[in-house]
């Protein structure tokens, strides 16, 4: 579907609507479109608010509302991010009737993400319903796993429900991606191989963590799997657990609602340190003497580098690892860490890189905006799903194992 001819002046509005956050920006089009899209001088205006269990509908009415109101006249398009796109909403979509059902649809795989986009989404085409809303969606970045790397190992009858791996984190993988090339591109990063060879592990490690495997700006592998709560040690979710272990809680008892919320809000970082699941923190816990600090960094970065040797292992070798996400971008000692234990490797670039999924969001709309491109709803039910849109039991889509903290 064709959008709008944008001047330079027009303005893209952004949402990222978490769990327990909303960020928001105003993007101007004509930065967003160049090779800078993601520097803040492009942004009039961004701003992020916790939610702290308030409504988002009124977070929504009092927070951002009054923000925009100077700015409606130059806004032009909506962009929002969005978890979960299943195998169908791999692209930047213009959102209509036919998304907003599939996207309905979806919910259940990461309904602490998708629930609130949505909802933000409905209020947004209720407060201007003439802006023309896009989304964008963590998991298409990775639609260009090979079967080999998103085909789980489970029965046949599974995996035609459309249980696989899907990935996430991707807006922010393939702004790293993009970044990367553009170092390259300006003399500022590795140049041992041709822009269509370079092999980049992009780490994006925060509240959640993940790794994608990159070559030529295409993903090949990633950590995360159905669900943000496969791949590396987080926050507060545990990242990769043995099933078995699992099924035998489960037999022991634990209630359903009990194992998804230790495994998704009381894991991870938090789990293992039983102090806190922020990273700072740690640190500075650990430098203190504290044992549990201690043992929760050691196995992160345990997790971490076996994540990146698997990930290597996938592109044949790796020319850069960059670290992105609050983590990532933030703190030298992890990257001199990871440093000194690779350092058996053959060269490579180490490079820190800051997060922008709004910037990226931004720059996918615009692009998508001017392509006559419209989603098809297909005529089956969204897999794994009834039709009333609720997790089929079969489908290990517990509620709220699809999210755990805000990334």
């Amino acid at each position: 579907m064709a959008g709008p001819e944008l001047e330079p002046q027009d303005l893209v509005l952004v949402l990222n609507v978490g769990s327990s956050s909303i960020k928001a920006a105003l993007v101007a089009a004509g930065a967003a479109a160049g090779p800078k899209g993601g520097e803040h001088s492009s942004r009039p205006w961004s701003g992020q608010r916790e939610l702290r269990g308030e409504p988002l509908a009124q977070v929504l009415e009092q927070w951002l509302l009054p923000q925009l109101q100077p700015w409606w006249p130059r806004i032009q398009l909506a962009g929002h991010r969005v978890v979960h796109g299943g195998e169908t909403l791999t692209r930047p979509t213009a959102i209509d009737a036919a998304v907003l059902a599939a996207l309905r649809a979806l919910v259940p795989l990461a309904p602490l993400h998708n629930g609130p986009a949505l909802e933000a989404i409905l209020w947004l085409q209720a407060a201007r319903p003439s802006l023309p809303q896009w989304a964008c969606f963590d998991t298409g970045f990775h639609a260009s796993l090979a079967p080999e790397a998103y085909t789980y190992a489970i029965p046949e009858a599974w995996r035609r429900r459309g249980l696989r791996r899907f990935g996430f984190h991707g807006l922010n993988h393939q702004h790293v991606a993009e970044t990367v090339a553009r170092l390259r591109v300006s003399g500022q990063g590795p140049g041992a191989q041709p822009a269509g060879e370079l092999r980049l592990i992009s780490c994006h490690l925060g509240a959640g963590c993940s790794l994608a495997a990159i070559r030529g700006g295409r993903s090949l592998d990633t950590t995360m799997g159905f669900t943000p709560l496969e791949g590396l040690v987080m926050a507060s979710r545990s990242g990769s657990v043995d099933p078995g272990l699992l099924l035998h809680l489960l037999r022991e008892g634990l209630p359903l609602a009990e194992l998804d919320q230790q495994l998704t809000r009381e894991s991870g970082l938090r789990g293992l340190s039983a102090l806190s699941g922020d990273w700072r923190e740690l640190r500075h816990a650990a430098g203190s003497g504290h044992g549990g600090a201690q043992l929760a960094l050691a196995v992160f970065r345990h997790s971490l580098l076996k994540g990146i040797g698997a990930m290597a292992a996938s592109l044949g070798g790796m020319d850069v690892i960059a670290l992105s996400g609050g983590i990532g971008a933030n703190d030298a000692l992890l990257a001199e860490e990871l440093r000194a234990a690779l350092a058996w490797l053959p060269p490579f670039t180490l490079l820190r890189v800051p997060a922008d999924e709004e910037g990226m969001v931004a720059r996918l709309c615009l692009t998508a905006s001017s392509q006559p491109w419209r989603f098809q709803a297909q005529s089956a039910p969204a897999q794994g799903f009834s039709p009333g849109g609720r997790a089929d039991p079969a489908s290990g889509a517990a509620a709220g194992s699809g999210a755990g903290d805000r990334h």
